[in-house]
């Protein structure tokens, strides 16, 4: 299934799937709001768009801050990739280390270019935020990147931010 991820100025849209596709959503970062809109969806007949509150670039930027090092690895693909992975996750609730009962809320996992740390050519998320998924998890893996410019649009389902 094919996946994009755009960006300029603060603005960032993944798309993945489409119209000829079994799964087509997309979520994006629209002038500091999160939003996500899922077209198709097997078993989905409600195809609303969301503005998640409280999530924007910064709180995204913040929580990748806290990811932590897990190593260095080789991604066995076409061609093969020498990659770092990280792994950043929410739990609830937040307590210090310890014997306290937490709860997984979202993991992802994320495998950047060892020689260009703003190039990830796999991640993994699992979390609430794949509600619609059976094992609430997600995979996604870059074929080709470019560092240029995309185009952020938000769709016509999506409450525009001068609306709020």
């Amino acid at each position: 299934m094919p996946f994009t991820w755009t960006g300029r100025d603060g603005d960032s849209q993944m798309v993945a799937g489409g119209p000829r596709y079994p799964i087509w959503f997309t979520n994006l970062i629209y002038r500091n709001s999160f939003y996500t809109l899922t077209y198709k969806w097997p078993g989905l007949n409600d195809h609303e768009c969301s503005r998640i509150p409280g999530v924007n670039l910064d709180t995204l930027n913040q929580k990748l801050r806290t990811a932590r090092f897990v190593g260095r690895e080789t991604l066995h693909l076409n061609p093969q990739r020498q990659v770092n992975h990280w792994r950043v996750g929410v739990v609830v609730p937040q307590l210090p280390p310890g014997k306290f009962l937490r709860f997984p809320v979202a993991l992802g996992d994320i495998y950047v270019d060892q020689r260009d740390p703003t190039t990830f050519w796999q991640v993994l998320q699992f979390g609430i935020q794949n509600l619609y998924d059976p094992e609430l998890d997600e995979w996604f893996k870059m074929s080709t990147f470019k560092h240029t410019p995309g185009r952020v649009t938000l769709p016509a389902q999506c409450p525009s931010p001068q609306s709020r």
